[in-house]
């Protein structure tokens, strides 16, 4: 099974910019071993099972939870049954439509 999940999470209450804080879930996501993808909106990480992706999820919750009042978070999963690989397989098939999406 490939569990993709796309999502961000950052304190609400530390101004203007929350790079400080969201550097230490990243660093986090980094250390599981999980294949990732840092955007400018959130990130994007592949896992086997549900629990694994909610247990990360709840993991950068706990990270965030002694520097904030109030911690959001948006959440979106694309669960799909035989499957793996599939963080670097999609951007791979727009790229063998349309060649390099990144130039």
């Amino acid at each position: 099974m490939s569990v993709l999940v796309d999502f961000s999470i950052f304190p609400t209450d530390k101004g203007e910019s929350v790079s400080e804080y969201v550097s230490k879930v990243i660093e986090h996501i980094k250390e599981t071993g999980y294949d990732y993808q840092l955007t400018a909106m959130g990130t994007l990480i592949e896992t086997e099972t549900i629990e694994e992706a909610t247990s990360l999820i709840n993991q950068s919750y706990k990270i965030l939870e002694p520097y904030s009042a109030r911690v959001y978070s948006s959440i979106k999963m694309d669960i799909r049954k035989g499957k793996e690989n599939r963080l670097e397989q999609k951007t791979a098939s727009i790229e063998n439509k349309i060649g390099d999406v990144n130039e």
